[in-house]
C-alpha cells in the first residue's frame, strides 16, 4: 500500500508519531494506525506498527507481521495543529 504523498506505507511503521517531520505528517494524516497497547508486561513505546488507509488495511498489516489485533489500539492520525 502507498500513502497519499506516495511514500511505502512501511517507512512509517516502527516510528513514534511525535517524532514525525512535516513530510511524514503530510503522509500520515487521515490514515489509521495500529499502536500497541500498554500493559505493565510489555511497557511499550508508543510506535506504530501498522498504518493503512481503513482499519481493515490495518488489521490486515498486523496479520502479515503474525501479530495479535487483540494488542492493539487503532486510531485514525490527526495532523498536530
Amino acid at each position: 500500500m502507498r500513502t497519499a504523498a506516495g511514500n511505502d506505507w512501511r517507512r512509517l511503521t516502527g516510528r513514534e508519531p511525535e517524532r514525525f517531520s512535516l513530510k511524514d505528517w503530510e503522509a500520515a494524516a487521515g490514515k489509521w494506525a495500529a499502536f500497541e497497547l500498554y500493559t505493565p508486561e510489555t511497557l511499550p513505546l508508543r510506535r506504530i506498527r501498522a498504518i493503512g488507509e481503513t482499519v481493515e488495511d490495518c488489521l490486515r498489516h498486523l496479520a502479515e507481521q503474525g501479530l495479535d489485533a487483540r494488542k492493539f489500539e487503532i486510531t485514525q492520525l490527526r495532523a498536530p495543529l
